[in-house]
């Protein structure tokens, strides 16, 4: 069987009429939210779309909103042939990708102050550059903790470009890796608070064979930083295989991984274990919760976590 060839859009208003045309033929559209250089984690997400939906959507779009200025956008890696590729070689194919050049981009010439006139302030490349953009969806409470602390900009960032995905593909389902397990939940949120009816599901993470967590800044890493990251993916299997045998201490098992992350070398930004849904932080283990790191090697920063059901 020839592979699927996606028909590529870059034009909203194009990408909403395919929408509309498939609505109108009564199919389900599925969309899968990427920034681009994917890896076998976002192709499953693609094969697990095939299950919810008739029509698949792929977006690649690196979203400027979710860097700050000092953050490795500009070195964030791209492949876009190599992504078409890897597409028609998943069984079923992918119907569209959108591929926009500038969501913020209003075809306007106005400009605005980075700061207007606030000290201090946490932008975006989006406000670095002046490009007018003044609409922000934040998430308040999820967005806080953990990835929030450090890139205050990121999740506002996140839940702007989701929404404006949402409005413009409009799809029934939309599938997010869990991996980014902070993300999942705080588009889960956003999704319930705003009324979209869209179903929002979340994949399991997938891991290169040693156990790394699959993520596109991993081409990154040197040789020597790759290997020293499998700390975090051991250290962590070692705290479930803890609290499974009646540790739940959580103060303890942080502690673990953050000993041997640093012992490896690598430089923990935060280990916390958390409420499944919350988010917010637990002392013990009495109910479903989930293990979040994220940790640099050299200048990569990686996450990952793991479920823990006792």
């Amino acid at each position: 069987m020839a592979a699927k060839e996606p028909e590529i859009i870059r034009d909203k208003d194009q990408m909403r009429n395919w929408s509309r045309a498939m609505r109108s033929q009564g199919k389900t559209i599925g969309l899968v939210p990427t920034m681009g250089y994917l890896h076998d984690g976002h192709l499953s997400l693609i094969r697990e779309a095939h299950d919810h939906s008739d029509v698949i959507v792929v977006s690649i779009y690196v979203n400027p909103g979710q860097f700050s200025p000092t953050e490795d956008l500009s070195t964030y890696p791209s492949d876009f042939h190599g992504d078409i590729q890897k597409l028609k070689a998943v069984p079923g194919g992918v119907d569209v990708v959108f591929n926009p050049h500038n969501l913020y981009d209003y075809g306007t010439n106005r400009r605005s102050s980075v700061s207007n006139g606030e000290a201090g302030k946490s932008v975006s490349c989006v406000e670095e550059k002046g490009l007018g953009h003044e609409t922000w969806v934040r998430v308040e409470t999820l967005e806080n903790g953990m990835c929030g602390k450090s890139r205050p900009v990121f999740f506002r960032g996140v839940a702007t470009v989701v929404t404006k995905l949402f409005n413009i593909v409009d799809p029934d389902v939309a599938l997010f890796g869990k991996k980014d397990y902070q993300q999942w939940r705080i588009i889960q949120r956003l999704v319930r608070d705003l009324d979209f009816s869209i179903r929002v599901i979340g994949s399991e993470v997938v891991r290169e064979n040693d156990g790394l967590a699959m993520s596109s800044r991993n081409v990154r890493l040197s040789p020597e930083e790759r290997e020293k990251a499998l700390s975090i993916n051991k250290s962590l299997s070692r705290a479930r295989f803890s609290a499974e045998k009646g540790l739940i201490r959580c103060k303890e098992l942080t502690n673990s991984v953050i000993q041997a992350i640093n012992e490896a070398g690598g430089r923990v930004d935060y280990a916390e274990i958390v409420d499944e849904e919350s988010l917010e932080p637990v002392e013990e283990i009495r109910s479903p919760v989930v293990f979040c790191v994220a940790a640099w090697f050299g200048k990569v920063r990686l996450i990952d976590n793991m479920e823990i059901n006792i």
